[in-house]
């Protein structure tokens, strides 16, 4: 089906991946991304960044897990033992995502947040996240991606504490924290 795609897009196969097909898909190949409002509008967002311009701005890591959707090593990111008041933002275009608010020590290796900023009761609408169904390992895992800029941030599990009971497990190298100003 992807080769058919690419066929009829005119784009050699190999410089095709899945998310630029979802990108040309659902917002008729313009190049921009869209979101639907809640009244069904389509808001125009900021150009696509290319893959050069990703790897100017970022480190080799963070270009690995947010554009690549690779992961840091566990045990390993600068943000698994901050206990800092603050906000985490996106790495790659600065959206807010988890407050310190709702960060706690899972133990699995990564820094864990039982909801997304903007999360009110069980809607998430307002928040700056998006879940994806993930079969990468031949397993059915739930992706979490910026809302802005399409970002690989890690995944959610549902073995979190309540209300909820999610478990954000996001990789260091994904997030930029901004100390609360007193």
């Amino acid at each position: 089906m992807a080769r058919l795609l690419c066929a009829l897009w005119g784009q050699p196969f190999r410089e095709a991946p899945l998310r630029a097909l979802r990108v040309l898909v659902g917002n008729g190949g313009l190049g921009l991304r869209a979101e639907h409002g809640d009244a069904g509008s389509i808001t125009k967002r900021e150009p696509a960044v290319s893959e050069s311009e990703w790897q100017k701005k970022l480190t080799p890591e963070q270009f690995y897990v947010t554009r690549k959707k690779g992961t840091e090593p566990p045990f390993s990111g600068i943000y698994l033992d901050n206990k800092e008041s603050g906000m985490y933002h996106c790495v790659c275009c600065d959206s807010p995502l988890f407050s310190s608010e709702k960060k706690y020590c899972s133990g699995s290796g990564w820094p864990s947040f039982s909801e997304a900023h903007g999360t009110s009761g069980s809607d998430e609408s307002n928040t700056g996240i998006l879940k994806r169904v993930d079969t990468s390992l031949g397993l059915v895992r739930t992706e979490v991606v910026c809302k802005q800029c399409d970002a690989h941030l890690g995944h959610v599990f549902p073995d979190g504490p309540g209300p909820a009971g999610q478990r954000f497990c996001i990789n260091s190298v994904a997030l930029k924290f901004k100390p609360r100003k007193c």
